[in-house]
């Protein structure tokens, strides 16, 4: 009797396998499909990406660097005066408007003020950590520039070789507009970016930041006040202050101000919440 049962359970146990293993295989053969594709972002894939972020910020420090020096002992390039010229005949009066209203966004006073405005809007809506982070990184990066400028010391671009809105008395090397768009309102991109929940207003504000960042190096050519190096280095130093502003903000995200009202995240083991 007991092993009439034992056969008849084997025999089931054989007929229900049998269905089983052949829906196994097809979708076995699909999830090494789907991983073969790389459509799941794996341990690997991180690694690759940050190995290529690294290799561009080596990259980029390497070539600031090279950049600085060649300032130093030449005051202009002849590709300088040439791009300089080449975006000074692109004058309509659209194009003018926007070139000088971006120029002047960079000036004090109307540069802090703006930065200030923007810093307590982020405080007052909870964003404590990342007001921390974006004043952090806009002190640092002006600081930087300015002692940058002293060090390279090389002269603005003149009146005899391109068309100067208002010649400056300061240093040239790098542009202290562009470092402060791009560490600036290109860290207030990420937040955005990161933050904000997919919407027609969160897209229009990425736009304008990307347009602001964007453009605010030709807008320092279009007035004669930099030349392209200039712009170029100040990309180039931007970038990888704004990487590290990024950092520093992931590092401290679950470590500090991990009570304030919005964009919580669970602290990391070990650090008390401040």
């Amino acid at each position: 009797m007991a092993n009439n049962v034992k056969a008849v359970e084997k025999k089931t146990v054989a007929v229900v396998k049998k269905p089983v293993e052949a829906v196994k295989k097809p979708v076995n053969a699909w999830r090494r499909t789907i991983d073969a594709a790389g459509a799941i972002v794996e341990k690997p894939w991180r690694r690759y990406r940050a190995a290529v972020f690294l290799t561009y910020l080596i990259g980029a420090v390497v070539a600031f660097i090279i950049l600085a020096v060649l300032a130093k002992t030449v005051a202009y390039f002849t590709f300088d005066v040439t791009i300089t010229r080449a975006v000074q005949t692109f004058n309509p009066g659209w194009f003018d408007a926007l070139m000088r209203a971006l120029t002047w966004i960079g000036f004090s006073p109307q540069a802090w003020i703006i930065t200030l405005g923007i810093l307590l809007f982020l405080y007052a809506s909870g964003l404590k950590w990342e007001t921390v982070v974006a004043l952090v990184s806009v002190l640092g990066s002006s600081a930087l520039g300015v002692g940058i400028k002293v060090l390279i010391d090389r002269p603005r671009p003149s009146a005899d070789l391109v068309t100067v809105l208002t010649q400056l008395k300061d240093f040239s090397f790098p542009s202290g507009h562009v470092l402060f768009f791009i560490t600036f309102f290109g860290f207030l991109l990420f937040l955005a970016y990161t933050l904000l929940k997919p919407a027609w207003w969160r897209t229009l504000l990425l736009v304008i930041l990307v347009g602001m960042v964007a453009l605010i190096g030709p807008s320092r050519i279009y007035v004669g006040q930099h030349w392209a190096s200039d712009v170029v280095g100040s990309y180039l130093l931007g970038s990888v202050w704004l990487a590290l502003s990024v950092l520093i903000y992931h590092w401290g995200k679950p470590r500090f101000f991990v009570n304030q009202p919005v964009a919580k995240e669970t602290p990391s083991s070990g650090e008390p919440p401040s």
